[in-house]
């Protein structure tokens, strides 16, 4: 059995790979009466399109969205909206040598030992082409939830993070690298540049804070707000760990310095004021009004310069160089991808709270 769906009551498919005609995405469970249009959508896929800075894959695509159904007069009207984006740039011939050997750290050869055939062009469903269905679905929660406030920002590059002392937000849109630090964006244009030349690669570790989120959203165990928001994180192409608030840090302290102390609120509010946010927004399951806390990891990019060592389909052991225009750190680009997810998580968990809570 295939899954290619997300979400409990706001629910999205996405479809098509990398070197198909088009991708795109449906996405059911949309209320009605939403204001929505395609230049609603496409700001969040130019965040992501290719081809923007040389810190990215040189694929030039436009990834201009088409609204295919579920919108009258601008208006969502409660039927499954369908999404689509046009693949125009593909180079399926860069791909000849990966029909005959495994890229080590690609889902090549898992993909193999499931279906016993692929689609090699670009790692077909398996690329990060992918996630433009996802961002695209993500514009459409957005709606859903909007005066929730979701903003993702690259925190580190191949091991070298930020320095939160110099964070600021209006620096995330300056820089190729959606980066708070302009000290660190510096320094990484070096790095990633000379992974780059090198024909390597680096990983990046994204953080997604979303404000706005009030107490109440989630549920006690089988649809707890961190295990959705994990398993959607899990699901990105490359995302290897996720952590909710201090996450593994938070292994490291004693039970009062993990505690999210709480007081009255001086504002006269019946909830009450926390001292801080170890918990990134989340306890038990369900929301606590402070801001949600994620940060996803993601792998260097498998498809590199560098020879590797692999095998053939028939067991025989080569190197492989993997042609073609790749991200010399797929993680850049996911800060938009990151933001998506935790938009549809939330526009899931609204409805879903507004289903039995009324």
């Amino acid at each position: 059995m295939s899954f290619n769906t997300f979400g409990r009551v706001f629910r999205f498919t996405t479809w098509g790979e990398s070197h198909g005609p088009a991708l795109g995405a449906v996405v059911d469970g949309c209320p009605p009466g939403l204001a929505l249009s395609e230049a609603d959508i496409q700001p969040f896929l130019d965040k992501r399109r290719p081809g923007t800075s040389r810190f990215t894959t040189q694929r030039q695509e436009p990834d201009a969205v088409r609204i295919l159904s579920g919108v009258f007069e601008g208006r969502t009207t409660g039927t499954p909206i369908s999404l689509m984006i046009e693949n125009v740039d593909q180079r399926s011939k860069d791909y000849s040598d990966v029909a005959k050997a495994y890229r080590p750290g690609h889902a090549d050869y898992s993909y193999d030992a499931k279906y016993g055939f692929r689609d090699y062009r670009g790692g077909g469903r398996s690329s990060a082409r992918e996630t433009a269905a996802r961002v695209a679905a993500g514009a459409v929660a957005r709606a859903v939830i909007p005066d929730v406030e979701i903003i993702a920002y690259v925190a580190e590059i191949g091991g070298d993070a930020i320095n939160r002392d110099n964070f600021e937000v209006t620096q995330i849109a300056k820089n190729p690298f959606f980066c708070p630090d302009e000290a660190a964006a510096a320094r990484w244009e070096k790095l990633v540049d000379e992974a780059r030349k090198a024909g390597s690669s680096l990983g990046a570790v994204i953080e997604c804070v979303a404000t706005g989120v009030p107490a109440g959203w989630g549920a006690p165990l089988y649809a707890k707000l961190d295990s959705e928001l994990a398993a959607a994180m899990m699901s990105i192409n490359a995302v290897k760990g996720v952590e909710i608030g201090a996450g593994f840090e938070a292994a490291r302290l004693r039970g009062e310095e993990n505690a999210d102390r709480m007081r009255p609120s001086t504002a006269g509010s019946n909830q009450p004021e926390f001292l801080a946010n170890n918990a990134g927004g989340i306890a038990g399951g369900i929301s606590t009004g402070q801001p949600v806390v994620v940060r996803v990891a993601f792998k260097p990019t498998s498809s590199i310069l560098t020879p590797v060592e692999t095998v053939t389909r028939e067991g025989e052991a080569t190197d492989i160089v993997t042609k073609g225009r790749h991200d010399p750190c797929v993680g850049i680009r996911g800060a938009p991808v990151v933001e998506a997810m935790m938009a549809l998580v939330l526009a899931d968990q609204k409805l879903l709270h507004r289903a039995q809570c009324g």
